[in-house]
This record gives C-alpha cells, sequence and structure tokens, in this order.
C-alpha cells in the first residue's frame, strides 16, 4: 500500500479537531487518538506511521484522500495494449509494448503495421471487440485505448504504477481531454467534453464524484477484469461504465489519474456530435437495471428538496426561510463541529443541490420542465435562468476558446441530445429508474 497520501478538496478538519469531513458523497469521520496522529501525517504529506490502514483504507474508500503514486513507468514486458477499431486505422503507435489491434468487422478490413491483428468477421461492438483482445493477453496489466484516442506509450506504462503500489487498484483512468482541432465543437469540448472527469484526482465508483469513466484510455489489471467477466457484450453503450461499476461491486478500487492526460478525437459534424450524445443517454436505463441504486438524475436530501420546491413554485422567501432552518438544525446535530462550520456545509449543499437541480431540469428532465414551460410563464422565466446561467458561469469560469452565445447554445444541445437519449431507453427498457430521483439522508458518519 502506498505509504503517502494527498487530502481531497472536499477535505476539512474544523479547528484541527477531532472530526474530519470530506468525500463524495460528504462523510464524517470522528477519530480516536491514534486517528489524530495518522491524519496529521496525511496532512503534512509524510510517510504514514504503523497501523495506519485501517483509517486510511475508509478515507480512500470514501474519496476524502487519494495516494501519492510515483508515476514511474513500469517494465514494458508487464503490459499489452488492445486497441479495437471499426473503420479506422489506430492512432495509438506501440514502440516497446505488445499491442492487438481488433478489427470489428471492417470494411475493407483494416491493414496495421506495427501491432498484432485481431480480424472478427463481424461487427460485434466495442465490449466485444476488447473481449477478444483480452483473451490473447499473457501479461498482468492490459490497456483498453480506443482507435481514436492519442496516448502516449509511456503515459500508459506511467498509468500502470498504481497497479503496482496498490494490489486493490484493478484500473485507472487517465484524463481525457480533446484535440485541439478547429471548428466550434472541438473548442466546446476542450472545456466541455463528457470524456473529461476534472483536473482532480478521484477514487472512481457509483454516485461519487467521478462516478464513472469512459473506455477511451483504461489500465487494468488483467486478472480482475477476467474474474468480472470482461466488457458486457450486449452493451453498445455504457459499457465502459458497466465494467467499472462491477470492478466496485466486487471489492475492487478504481482510480481516476488526472496528471496523465490522452486526447480524444471530437466528432467532425454536428449531427454525429448528437448522435453520440444521445447514444450515450440511452446506456442510463440499462444501466440502472443492471446496477441499482447506482444511477439517478438528482440525488439530495429531503431538507434540501423543502428548500427548493418553494423556489418553484415561485415562492423564493420561502425557500430561503426553510433554508435557513436546516441550517440551523444542522448545527444541532453536527455538535462535534463549530457551528460556523455546520452553517457553512448547510449553505454549500443547498447551493450545490439547486445547481444540481437545475441542471436535471435541461438535462435528465428536459422532457417535462418543456411541459411545464408550456403551461406557465414562470416556469419558462425559470428554465431559461435554468438554461443560461449556469452556462454563463461555466464560461466565465473556465475560458473557453469560444464566444459565450455559441458556448450556451452547444451546452443546451448537447443536454437536450442526452436527456432525449436517457427517454428513449427508458421507454424501451420500460424503466424509469435513470429519471427518478434519489432523496438521501445526511450526515452519515464513521467512527475510527
Amino acid at each position: 500500500m502506498t505509504a503517502r497520501f494527498t487530502v481531497d478538496r472536499s477535505y476539512r478538519r474544523p479547528n484541527r479537531g477531532r472530526v474530519v469531513v470530506g468525500g463524495s458523497p460528504l462523510r464524517l469521520f470522528t477519530l480516536s487518538e491514534r486517528g489524530l496522529l495518522i491524519v496529521d501525517a496525511v496532512e503534512a504529506g509524510q510517510v504514514m506511521p504503523s497501523g495506519h490502514a485501517t483509517l486510511t483504507d475508509r478515507l480512500l474508500d470514501a474519496g476524502a484522500i487519494h495516494p501519492v503514486v510515483e508515476l514511474e513507468p513500469c517494465d514494458s514486458r508487464l503490459l499489452t495494449v488492445i486497441v479495437p477499431s471499426r473503420g479506422d486505422l489506430p492512432l495509438f503507435h506501440a514502440r516497446q509494448c505488445r499491442a492487438i489491434a481488433v478489427d470489428d468487422g471492417s470494411t475493407p478490413a483494416l491493414a496495421v503495421r506495427d501491432m498484432e491483428l485481431v480480424r472478427l468477421d463481424s461487427n460485434v461492438g466495442p465490449g466485444g471487440a476488447r473481449n477478444a483482445g483480452l483473451a490473447m493477453v499473457t501479461t498482468p496489466y492490459v490497456a483498453f485505448v480506443d482507435a481514436d484516442v492519442v496516448v502516449d506509450e509511456d503515459d500508459l506504462l506511467r498509468l500502470a504504477a498504481h497497479l503496482v503500489a496498490d494490489p486493490t487498484v484493478a484500473l485507472v483512468a487517465p484524463r481525457v481531454g480533446a484535440v485541439t482541432d478547429a471548428g466550434a465543437l472541438a473548442r466546446f469540448e476542450q472545456r466541455h467534453s463528457p470524456l473529461d472527469m476534472g483536473r482532480e484526482p478521484a477514487r472512481i465508483a457509483p454516485t461519487t464524484r467521478v462516478s464513472y469513466v469512459p473506455a477511451a484510455v483504461l489500465v487494468c489489471r488483467t486478472d480482475a477484469v477476467r474474474e468480472v467477466g470482461g466488457f458486457a457484450p450486449d452493451l453498445r453503450y455504457g459499457e465502459d461504465v458497466d465494467l467499472v461499476w462491477r470492478l466496485v461491486a466486487a471489492g475492487r478500487r478504481c482510480r481516476y489519474e488526472p496528471q496523465i492526460i490522452a486526447l480524444h478525437r471530437t466528432r467532425s459534424t454536428l449531427a454525429a456530435w448528437l448522435r453520440q450524445r444521445y447514444c450515450y443517454g440511452t446506456s442510463a436505463a440499462v444501466l440502472a437495471e443492471r446496477h441499482p441504486g447506482a444511477l439517478a438524475p438528482v440525488r439530495m436530501s429531503p431538507w434540501s428538496v423543502a428548500t427548493w420546491l418553494p423556489v418553484l413554485a415561485g415562492v423564493p422567501l420561502v425557500g430561503a426561510l426553510v433554508g435557513a432552518g436546516t441550517a440551523v438544525a444542522l448545527t444541532r446535530t453536527l455538535r462535534t463541529i463549530p457551528a460556523s462550520e455546520a452553517l457553512r456545509l448547510a449553505g454549500m449543499g443547498n447551493l450545490y443541490a439547486g445547481r444540481l437541480l437545475s441542471a436535471t431540469l435541461t438535462r435528465a428532465w428536459w422532457p417535462i420542465t418543456l411541459v411545464l414551460a408550456m403551461m406557465s410563464s414562470r416556469v419558462r422565466r425559470m428554465l431559461v435562468l435554468a438554461v443560461v446561467v449556469p452556462a454563463a458561469l461555466d464560461w466565465r469560469a473556465e475560458r473557453p476558446p469560444l464566444d459565450p452565445v455559441r458556448y450556451v447554445a452547444l451546452r443546451l444541445l448537447d443536454d437536450v441530445a442526452y436527456g432525449a437519449g436517457v427517454w428513449a431507453g427508458a421507454l424501451r427498457a420500460r424503466s424509469f429508474a435513470a429519471i427518478t430521483p434519489s432523496l438521501e439522508s445526511w450526515p452519515p458518519r464513521s467512527r475510527t
């Protein structure tokens, strides 16, 4: 196990006391005397004292801390690279590792020079193609790289350092950015790509800040992937999310490592780009059925619902009063931390819930929102605010190489296409789990 850790951005220890708040979802940890020594070492970036694993494992699994791993390339003989492709020559080029290209029924057949080639007679989809390559792997580690991704071989070997450092880690993924290219779509995705999970490290698990990663680049422990049956061959979309969640359910850890960056090509036309977003959305219903409780369009506490429902109903003063009341109630519940910290948690929690609700109204729930907007001028005004304000704030914070009008318009199209896919998938599966909200009480507490 890695002997040093760094704290997550959510981590707080008010007055350096016995309570740690952090992780995703946010958790509270009450510390023993020994625990105080361990978190002091964590916060200082020091090597851990003996007997730290019980506490650091809990903090790791909560997402409150992250391992510090020296990203030195592992031995290239330990890693095999699998590149599934249909129609396009892989952008990845191998220099040291064994590499296998899987031609997923291309017409004409692919002609690959710098790697082994497996030819499938018919198109089986990305999951089945990766499994065909996986069957040929004899190394302890395997990397899956999509054909339209640019990533350096040494970076794959650096990602494998997580597998070397911690035997419980089964999968690690880099940050995926957009290839710098001309056109509004490419410039939009430089700051708002669905494949980009952000600039901060994280554990990957359902219902957390980084609940999934795309299969654009994955470096995995070969035996762990085989033990859970590989990729689901019947899923054309969402097979990467499904694999991660099955690994987590099997007791394995999955890590997101943004120090390593891979680049993904953006769809060349608006129609292809919208079709991609729509198809992503169609996987939500199947994933919700296969992993109950892992996928919901919005998660918030009943107190946050009580705060924001009056706002949606056009009586924001009542919502503000309810929010203030919940903040006061939380200070009485969290007697082990200063009242100012409890008030901060309550306020930030309600604000975050409001933004999440706004995003859901314009994304997964937009068909319902649109119907309500046709019936009420108040809802129409709120819909405009829900579309424009968050997008404008993001544009100001991220400063993408795109003017704000086109940025807001593309965000709206992104949300509409994805939401349409979610509803189409739900109707096809006759299941509405993917569009059903989840109410969860807070705070959960851990004593160590």
